[in-house]
């Protein structure tokens, strides 16, 4: 006789749970299957399957499942390097990456290049040797990562939890993943959201994505690659709680990405997902290893790797009208030095750094004589991340000495860009003057302004014992400084404090 036949109705939900928690704590780490995350939910034991109890009860011991939304945008990089030029490209092979004689990896390939072979991750001299009538592509790393994140931030728009990656020269640039889990009520059912997010992204990036709903990672990713081409955006979406039955069908070598492993499975006669989730995990990991354990929670519908959203970088602005208009730089110094003084405390307070800054300055063209912008943009990389407010003053104001506005200034905006947490380091205690490579990155950057990026720069000693004096260094250039000399330590704003600018930019503020 079960314990809970003599209980009232409303005790035996909670003894039956406390039965099947002593019986999880019999093995440790080990759930039992209703409760297993990625389950079903429905009960497997006989005294819960034959309980009598409320819905309610039901839905509070089935595990939630997430719903993400997987955008993928087949050779995004060769779309973006085809919409930068001006004239259209022949119908011959295109490899993008460099040159053939440069060193460098394949980033990007045309699908006539990937029938000669070229394959992405390949040298480009071995490309070359493949198909020497292809036409090779320099990459732009920066135009294409801000066009991901201007497409990310528009995405933040119907989400908050947006996970992607920006770096052009990883092989998961192109695909991104967005949380749709409580947001039917404020943008509607989910083939709506898609078409929303394809209308907001139609001037950001080249092309229909690819769009596939799941409850995994790897279920939406393989949803999104059977996506039918039709309509404005693609879609194939997975049905809540399906993932299970939905790649169970699927060929097995979608679990993993090793030749070696797809291999194995073939050998073993494991053609598709569904015979690969039959089998007992302890056979799977006796066979592969810690890839079989991933590979057989991947074939059950079970979540490998958790959704970790992206952290967007950090904006803070102002601004302060001047009336009445300044025409000096000497009187923009005031203005300057009251906001950066304001950015200074704030970063000093919350542990943080900015690594760039814009300085927009609008123009009185009152009597102006010729036809003048309304308003100025400097954009200037720090050399490191500060949380000094007196270093960015003074940065920008030699900024501006180098190219003063061409009319009076009457109002000035202020923003500090890529905002994020100090980073910490662990500093040396014998060496003194620990941060002299970071004050000489402030010091080269301030010359770069004054006389010419392109005079400005540092050695690296790259081989010593080199038998030519002139192969023992090169000379590396400062460019917009953003370049660091060679082994530098983190000031003080990395290590959690402020950084302390170079003894030229510590002079007295007006």
């Amino acid at each position: 006789m079960p314990a809970w036949r003599g209980a009232s109705f409303c005790e035996r939900p909670r003894r039956v749970f406390a039965a099947q928690s002593n019986q999880s704590r019999r093995r440790p780490g080990s759930w039992p299957e209703s409760l297993r995350p990625g389950s079903s939910g429905r009960p497997l034991n006989r005294e819960l399957s034959g309980l009598r109890c409320p819905r309610l009860f039901l839905s509070y011991i089935r595990f939630p499942s997430m719903r993400l939304l997987h955008l993928y945008w087949p050779h995004l990089l060769l779309r973006l390097a085809c919409s930068r030029s001006s004239t259209p490209f022949a119908a011959v092979p295109i490899v993008l990456g460099g040159k053939p004689w440069t060193n460098g990896p394949v980033l990007d390939a045309s699908r006539s290049a990937l029938e000669l072979g070229v394959r992405p991750g390949m040298p480009l001299g071995a490309a070359h040797r493949l198909a020497p009538e292809a036409l090779f592509l320099d990459p732009d790393p920066a135009a294409e990562g801000i066009s991901l994140e201007t497409a990310l931030d528009r995405l933040a728009g119907f989400s908050p939890g947006v996970a992607a990656e920006t770096d052009p020269r990883r092989p998961g640039f192109g695909r991104v993943e967005v949380q749709l889990d409580g947001l039917e009520r404020l943008w509607g059912p989910e083939p709506l959201i898609v078409q929303r997010i394809g209308e907001a992204l139609a001037g950001t990036l080249p092309g229909p994505p690819l769009a596939g709903i799941g409850g995994t990672r790897f279920a939406a990713a393989v949803a999104a690659m059977r996506a039918v081409v039709g309509g404005e955006v693609p879609l194939h979406v997975v049905e809540p709680g399906a993932d299970a039955e939905y790649l169970a069908p699927l060929p097995a070598g979608l679990l993993s990405r090793d030749p070696e492993v797809r291999a194995r499975l073939e050998r073993f006669g494991l053609r598709v997902i569904g015979q690969v989730a039959e089998l007992p995990r302890s056979a799977m990991v006796a066979r592969f290893g810690p890839d079989g354990e991933l590979i057989h929670a991947r074939s059950r519908g079970e979540e490998t790797d958790p959704f970790r959203p992206r952290r967007a970088p950090e904006r803070m602005a102002m601004a302060l009208p001047i009336d009445p208009p300044v025409v000096d730089v000497e009187g923009l110094r005031f203005v300057l030095h009251r906001l950066t003084a304001a950015f200074g405390d704030q970063l000093e307070a919350r542990g943080a750094a900015a690594a760039r800054t814009r300085l927009t300055l609008e123009l009185d063209r009152s009597f102006s004589v010729g036809e003048l912008p309304p308003s100025l943009t400097v954009d200037q990389h720090l050399p490191e991340p500060t949380s000094e407010g007196l270093a960015i003053e003074r940065l920008l104001i030699a900024r501006l000495e180098t190219a003063p506005p061409p009319a009076p200034v009457s109002r000035v905006d202020l923003e500090l860009c890529d905002v994020a947490p100090a980073a910490g380091c662990q500093l040396t205690l014998f060496t003194p003057q620990t941060g002299r490579t970071g004050r000489l990155g402030w010091q080269l950057a301030r010359l770069g302004l004054r006389f010419g990026e392109e005079r400005i720069g540092w050695m690296k000693l790259d081989d010593p014992e080199a038998p030519l004096a002139e192969a023992r260094w090169t000379w590396r250039r400062q460019s917009g400084g953003r370049s660091t000399p060679p082994a530098a330590t983190p000031s003080r704003a990395q290590s959690g404090g402020r950084s302390t600018p170079p003894a030229d930019l510590r002079g007295r503020s007006p």
